[in-house]
């Protein structure tokens, strides 16, 4: 009977790499297409702005802060 205790634990083993296994190979790219969803409107909008002559440079950039007058 302990001979047939210690069969049984390799064959844990294998049914839980098994299913590590299965779980490591599973489908995760349902995530990606939202991004990329994103990464297109965001691209869209700078191409925009670049079209119309804006700047797409951010408020906080230094071509920003030197905008108008200079007073001290």
């Amino acid at each position: 009977m302990a001979s047939l205790a210690w069969l049984l634990i390799p064959l844990f083993a294998a049914i839980g790499a098994a299913i590590w296994g299965g779980w490591a190979a599973r489908d995760r790219t349902s995530g990606d297409i939202s991004e990329l969803a994103g990464y297109a409107r965001f691209r869209e909008v700078m191409d925009k702005a670049d079209r119309s002559g804006q700047s797409a440079a951010p408020s906080g950039s230094p071509s920003a802060a030197h905008s108008g007058s200079d007073h001290l």
